[in-house]
């Protein structure tokens, strides 16, 4: 029997073996709450960067070639509220999301001749970036369009068939969602 309580005593721990188990599992608590809480901060950071300061989208189609194509990624800075004319922007109209050109603000009038040409304030806009004309679409819009303050008409780049002020008329400046600051080529990702 002596071998019994010896094996039992040598099995029951110290007092040093106790102390030292509950600290290793304190540590490892205190492990898990710290990552736990630095996976939180990390988490309202991505939020406040993307869903507050910044937005990315996708580019969906190729109207905005060759500068954007289909597939890039476009970052836009969300608080932004004065745009210019040639700023790039990404702009939600009937629920769908679009990017283009601003070619006139609040105060301008904007016709798009038959002739195909961008006439802003009576005087033709001559693009040397753009490489296709101008059509008029169907008669959704009616020429020339006076802009209130806050709204824009914006076109995109490839001017033959995209969806633009041409198609829904002008933009309001509630519609922006922001300006385009860089774009990520699909070919670098």
């Amino acid at each position: 029997m002596s071998k019994k309580k010896e094996k039992k005593v040598s099995e029951t721990p110290t007092p040093e073996q106790i102390i030292l188990s509950r600290l290793r599992h304190l540590a490892s608590w205190e492990d898990i709450k710290s990552f736990l809480s630095k996976l939180i901060m990390m988490a309202v950071l991505l939020w406040v960067l993307f869903g507050v300061l910044f937005g990315i989208t996708p580019m969906q189609n190729n109207d905005m070639s060759p500068r954007i194509s289909a597939g890039d990624l476009i970052l836009y800075y969300r608080l932004n509220q004065k745009f210019r004319t040639n700023d790039v922007i990404v702009f939600e109209k009937n629920g769908k999301e679009y990017v283009g050109r601003i070619v006139a603000d609040g105060g301008d009038s904007v016709e798009i001749t038959e002739d195909a040409y961008l006439r802003v304030n009576g005087s033709t806009v001559v693009e040397s970036d753009i490489y296709y004309s101008t059509p008029r679409y169907g008669e959704e819009v009616e020429y020339p369009v006076e802009l209130e303050e806050t709204q824009y008409f914006i076109l995109c780049d490839y001017r033959e068939g995209a969806r633009d002020s041409r198609y829904f008329g002008p933009v309001k400046q509630s519609e922006i969602k922001g300006k385009v600051i860089t774009i990520l080529r699909r070919s670098n990702l």
